[in-house]
């Protein structure tokens, strides 16, 4: 937080020189309007394009899937279209749905939910996908 507020700060900073530099070219005659608006356009697409970055990277970051543990999946004994239709659940999709998903029915979705909740330690839905996410298999 303290490094993107001292970036904006600088940035700011140095918009207001070169507001200043190109005010007192532009009254000595040394500098057209054109070429000043020019430069202060090439500094706003510059950061521009570092925040865009920043944002890419830091996107990127979260959503790498390389992070799963698939050793604990196997020491939880999930078994993988248990784990189909956990990723779904983290989705948001309703057992009907997911049961489409999968061309599975509703009841065995609902049998592979319970098994799933029992191996997580959990009560609801929710609190499997928070427990999942903990243990980084999701």
């Amino acid at each position: 937080m303290k490094r993107t507020l001292l970036i904006f700060a600088s940035l700011i900073a140095a918009i207001l020189i070169l507001f200043q530099l190109g005010q007192y070219s532009f009254i000595k005659g040394d500098l057209k309007i054109e070429t000043l608006i020019s430069i202060i356009a090439i500094v706003f697409f510059l950061v521009g394009a570092y925040i865009n970055r920043q944002y890419r990277v830091k996107r990127v970051s979260i959503s790498e899937p390389g992070e799963i543990d698939h050793h604990r999946i196997a020491e939880l004994n999930i078994s993988k279209r248990e784990y189909e239709v956990l990723k779904w659940m983290a989705e948001g999709l309703s057992n009907k749905e997911i049961g489409e998903k999968l061309f599975v029915s509703e009841s065995t979705v609902k049998t592979h939910v319970s098994s799933l909740l029992q191996k997580l330690n959990s009560r609801r839905r929710t609190q499997a996908i928070q427990r999942a996410k903990q243990e980084k298999i999701l």
